[in-house]
């Protein structure tokens, strides 16, 4: 069963993305939640989704180092890092990169793109 992380610190945020790829769960996948980056960073190695969608400005490890860690520690599951960010200069893009992660998208997101992006990754159709 394919896994999809919503690791964002705004509630309002993780609502949005759930209700954006709630119709995913009718096809068999699921989808996990973190409000923190310690959150994300246990639920990404207790449950080895394949899809996390990284918000980079959260308490405790930030976005970047959870991406960095994840990367660094499990190359071989090779799960796919979507960093979600409200930052959008070149160089949180650069950064994003840097850490090893898959995709880049900006706040305010389109929830369909996000949409189109999960299913994509997941090879879904």
């Amino acid at each position: 069963m394919p896994k999809i992380l919503i690791a964002d610190d705004e509630a309002n945020i993780r609502q949005l993305l759930r209700q954006t790829l709630e119709e995913l769960e009718d096809e068999g996948v699921e989808i996990l939640t973190a409000e923190n980056g310690k959150q994300a960073l246990q639920i990404i190695q207790e449950k080895k989704p394949d899809l996390v969608l990284l918000d980079v400005m959260m308490p405790f490890i930030n976005g970047y180092d959870v991406c960095k860690t994840v990367k660094k520690t499990d190359p071989v599951h090779g799960v796919t890092v979507i960093i979600l960010t409200a930052k959008g200069q070149e160089i949180d893009r650069i950064s994003s990169k840097v850490v090893g992660a898959d995709y880049y998208i900006n706040k305010p997101f389109s929830p369909s793109y996000v949409l189109l992006k999960a299913r994509e990754i997941l090879k879904l159709p």
